[in-house]
């Protein structure tokens, strides 16, 4: 699917001026949800630990391993948007695997920050934990815009691919900062 067919279907046309509050409110709702993970975060004392899963040999193995995954489906959900906008060729049923797979990757990173805000909170004690709290927060910001934008109509075709990908790059910044680094230290380990 070409941009410019894409931003038809959304209604964006040519002389259309639409009200910059559908562009605020989903902007707000970031801010409002990044700034309250981390307010969070930051008040609450930390537990030390929240969960973990039998066939695991610690929690920091259960959220790299919830992170790889969702970091492998969050691949999924930017080479399938690719096929979505026409940009690579793909299947009829594209679009379903772009949705299910964004599903997939946010379950899947939904008890990693539990457990992170619950067993940690936001941390700055060195850098990389300073920027794996601060993209923490970021991501699931940006995500909560990206899912409010999508229920907009007369979207510029080139907005939500930009807010997605800030999401698969806050995503893709924190498995870096966290399950690679994991991985790297402690070892692949289940």
């Amino acid at each position: 699917m070409d941009l410019a067919v894409d931003a038809e279907s959304h209604g964006d046309r040519a002389g259309h001026h639409d009200s910059p509050a559908r562009y605020l409110i989903p902007a707000l709702v970031a801010g409002a949800v990044a700034v309250g993970l981390g307010v969070y975060g930051k008040v609450h004392d930390p537990a030390g630990t929240a969960f973990n899963l039998a066939g695991f040999s610690s929690t920091g193995a259960v959220k790299s391993w919830l992170a790889t995954a969702a970091f492998f489906f969050a691949l999924v959900q930017v080479v399938s948007a690719f096929m979505v906008y026409g940009k690579l060729p793909g299947p009829s049923w594209s679009a379903t695997l772009h949705r299910w797979s964004g599903r997939i990757a946010f379950l899947l990173a939904v008890p990693v920050a539990v457990h992170c805000l619950y067993a940690f909170g936001y941390q700055t004690y060195s850098t990389r934990v300073m920027w794996h709290s601060l993209l923490g927060c970021a991501f699931f910001g940006a995500f909560s815009a990206k899912m409010l934008l999508l229920r907009s109509e007369r979207l510029p075709g080139w907005l939500l691919p930009v807010v997605g990908g800030l999401v698969f790059t806050a995503l893709t910044l924190l498995w870096l900062t966290s399950a690679l680094w994991f991985f790297r230290t402690v070892g692949v380990t289940t």
